[in-house]
């Protein structure tokens, strides 16, 4: 049973949303756990990413993909990997692997590899043709240094060229892109990105906690968040819906005088 109805909590779209995603990150779950996962969390998944190539890896994951095809929700193979089948000059075969799966969504990055942006945006545009795409703006290491107007025009002109979300970079440690090595939200460099790019068209990477929280408290409910580890489904719609200590009076407002509670 979800939403018993006596509490009033903020509202979510239904399935299949657009905006308020949440991007569950598959590291290498069995069948037996992808359905135990949707059982208990399904409502709140809207795609599945197969981490970087442990797609390539992962035995019976032909039986794992009936299985999220007969659930509904769309996967996705990891950008690593893409970024792999470039550097090794795979990619017609990358793309027979995708079609042979039968997935409808693709990502395209550049976290690790050196790749000229305008190569970049031709493949966005081809692959659009044919598939849901998402890219992912931002590097890895974290001693790459990207200047926020350079974040601002790369995600642009990666959403003109027809990507369906751009994934801000965070690694699946939250440890990167966005994120100092700490794991720190970079505030200053998420604001200049929203001053210039409507949020609804980005996706989040926010693995951790704190960084979900903060996420939800700038943005709201129904922010787009990525990277979110299988067990962690639960626990973010809860802050999504204020029924967790961190987000309690953000959502309820009503009641909170001097932080005394309600």
């Amino acid at each position: 049973m979800t939403d018993p109805g006596f509490l009033t909590v903020p509202a979510r779209p239904p399935k299949p949303r657009q905006v308020g995603l949440t991007h569950v990150i598959d590291k290498g779950l069995s069948p037996a756990q992808v359905e135990d996962l949707f059982a208990t969390s399904g409502d709140y998944i809207d795609i599945v990413k197969l981490g970087w190539g442990t797609a390539y890896v992962t035995m019976n994951l032909r039986e794992k993909m009936r299985i999220y095809e007969s659930l509904g929700v769309p996967v996705v193979l990891g950008g690593t990997f893409w970024e792999v089948c470039f550097a090794q000059g795979r990619l017609d075969e990358w793309k027979d692997f995708v079609g042979n799966l039968g997935l409808r969504h693709v990502e395209v990055s550049d976290g690790t590899i050196a790749l000229p942006h305008e190569q970049k945006l031709e493949f966005i545009e081809e692959y659009a043709q044919d598939f849901t795409v998402l890219s992912e703006v931002g590097s890895k290491d974290n001693d790459v240094v990207i200047a926020p107007y350079r974040w601002v025009e790369m995600i642009d002109a990666e959403l003109r060229a027809g990507a369906w979300k751009v994934i801000t970079e965070a690694r699946e440690s939250g440890t990167a892109g966005v994120f100092r090595g700490d794991g720190e939200v970079r505030m200053g460099l998420i604001d200049e990105i929203v001053h210039m790019i409507d949020p609804q068209s980005l996706l989040f990477e926010a693995p951790q906690k704190s960084q979900q929280v903060w996420f939800i408290r700038r943005f709201g409910t129904n922010v787009n968040l990525g990277n979110i580890p299988p067990d962690e489904v639960i626990p973010l719609e809860t802050l999504r819906l204020g029924l967790r200590s961190d987000t309690l009076f953000t959502m309820n407002p009503m009641g909170h005088v001097d932080g005394a509670g309600i």
